[in-house]
């Protein structure tokens, strides 16, 4: 039996009748089970403490395949940004409301950009990646919903507020945010996400 079979990728490779699976059916099985655990790891140890061998021995494949299936430890980080980073809270007209509620109702998920950015930041190329992916993808399409000018730097500081938000909840666990407070707290956060949505701001005094 070759390494691409062992361990938990091994699970996809024959059908419900028991019928081996295509060559190609293993590989896609293989890279699914690498690009999983390292998922997993990345988030749980940040980029520094999750190596090649950590993750090959949490997916139940040889260290190698790491190498032929991704080229490298930065490549494969980088898949797991694009994973994680791809179900990304919407914000802009139409949408603030929606986020609001959400921002102080919804517990992070163990797997999710939050994690994966507090754990991974401190190594200068993991944030390389993290902002590349985040400017070109995210934080793109929330500047394209927003009207007026500078929706670029209006759609970063959405983002920084979400991030912050999302931070003071779920990793801090501020008292003053708890989730069954979420009527009284949301027209605040709303306000604040449309204040930097439309480009308005009280007057100076």
């Amino acid at each position: 039996m070759s390494n691409d079979s062992a361990g938990p990728a091994a699970d996809a490779y024959a059908d419900a009748a028991g019928v081996p699976a295509s060559p190609r059916r293993d590989s896609e099985a293989t890279r699914r089970a690498i690009l999983d655990a390292a998922t997993d790891l990345f988030c749980e140890r940040g980029y520094d403490g999750a190596g090649t061998r950590d993750i090959a021995r949490e997916a139940g494949v040889d260290a190698r395949l790491i190498t032929r299936y991704y080229g490298s430890k930065e490549n494969l980080f980088a898949q797991v940004v694009d994973k994680v980073f791809q179900k990304s809270l919407m914000m802009g007209p139409g949408h603030n409301r929606e986020a609001a509620i959400d921002l102080l109702t919804s517990s992070a998920p163990r797997r999710d950009g939050m994690m994966l950015m507090l754990r991974s930041a401190s190594n200068p190329r993991a944030a390389e990646i993290m902002r590349d992916h985040l400017e070109r993808n995210y934080q793109h399409r929330v500047a394209e919903g927003l009207p007026g000018a500078d929706a670029v730097g209006r759609a970063a500081l959405l983002i920084a507020v979400c991030t912050g938000v999302q931070a003071m909840r779920n990793v801090l666990h501020n008292s003053a945010l708890p989730a069954g407070d979420v009527a009284r707290l949301s027209p605040h956060l709303e306000a604040a996400l449309d204040a930097i949505t439309y480009g308005t701001a009280p007057p100076a005094p």
